[in-house]
């Protein structure tokens, strides 16, 4: 159980106006924001809570720690061997992002689908060109993961009068999906969609799933999109898909690389939209994590359970 006075660090990357907020929810605590990298891993020594990322070097130091928040929806980095030994717990702000993801993700899929490249190139080249494009009314699309983002990425595909599968562990029924395939059917699920979206958390059981079996198992004429984690599609497979032409292009907000290289082929590549990881990169993004933090903040204290527990053995 948490003591009455709980030490809780704050990482400097948060708006110091919710300070009071936090402090307000657990009036008991002791809340600071630390105000560099290195004041925080000092404060670390001392604190029972922490939200942001604790690095390596001064996990040892955190005698005290029971419970660590991650800013981030998926807290992948901070799942390093020594903090999944550690006794903590771990939250994230999983949620916080759905909105702007789904919302960009419709965005590429709308762009891919009616090649809005040709249109910005001609926009800039002061071109008058007329042309056929597609609409998605009546596609398929294949969600990987029905959690924050995937749920609501649904009911905007649904908005757009668009048929939408998922792939997760359960086939259980779920609102605005009209059908659940299995890890098992993947490849099934992959040549029933005409856009393929990852939504999922990279873990060691969605690391390197779509391989080049599974792009080649796409319809030619499918698109793929990723916004949540690169890595669960193995970029050397994917890369080979758009060029030869196994699929009709990728919108890549997510990359198994990041920054994406200057060097990578991706950047340069006529049916590939790459954007820089910041689908979600809004002011509300921010907002829900800190209240999403705050709530937690107020069950520790009172010793209810957390919400967005991490299993720190499954990644999520």
């Amino acid at each position: 159980m948490p003591n009455h006075q709980p030490i809780v660090a704050l990482s400097p990357e948060v708006d110091p106006a919710w300070l009071e907020t936090f402090r307000q929810v657990a009036p008991q605590a002791q809340v600071t924001l630390a105000k560099t990298a290195s004041e925080f891993e000092a404060l670390l020594t001392d604190a029972e809570v922490a939200a942001g990322t604790v690095p390596r070097s001064a996990l040892a130091e955190a005698q005290n720690l029971l419970w660590v928040h991650s800013w981030a929806a998926g807290p992948d980095t901070q799942l390093y061997e020594e903090f999944v030994a550690h006794p903590a717990m771990l939250t994230s702000s999983a949620g916080n992002g759905a909105i702007p993801l789904a919302e960009h993700a419709m965005m590429l899929m709308l762009m891919l689908n009616r090649d809005a490249l040709r249109w910005i190139d001609n926009q800039r080249a002061r071109k008058w060109d007329r042309f056929y494009h597609g609409e998605l009314n009546g596609l398929t699309v294949g969600i990987i993961g029905a959690g924050h983002s995937g749920s609501d990425l649904a009911l905007k595909a649904k908005a757009f009068h668009m048929r939408v599968l998922g792939l997760r562990r359960s086939d259980k029924p779920a609102a605005n999906f009209d059908r659940f395939y299995t890890r098992a059917e993947l490849h099934a699920f992959l040549a029933e969609s005409d856009f393929v979206v990852v939504t999922a958390p990279l873990t060691p059981e969605t690391a390197g799933m779509l391989d080049e079996a599974a792009f080649r198992a796409m319809k030619p004429t499918a698109h793929f999109v990723c916004f949540s984690r690169g890595g669960i599609a193995d970029d050397e497979a994917l890369l080979k898909a758009v060029q030869e032409g196994w699929i009709a292009g990728a919108g890549l907000d997510a990359h198994g690389v990041e920054p994406l290289p200057a060097e990578s082929p991706f950047w340069d590549l006529p049916n590939v939209i790459v954007t820089p990881h910041n689908g979600a990169t809004t002011a509300k993004t921010r907002e829900r994590g800190y209240r999403i933090f705050a709530d937690n903040l107020a069950r520790y204290v009172a010793g209810e359970p957390l919400v967005n527990l991490v299993d720190k053995i499954a990644g999520y």
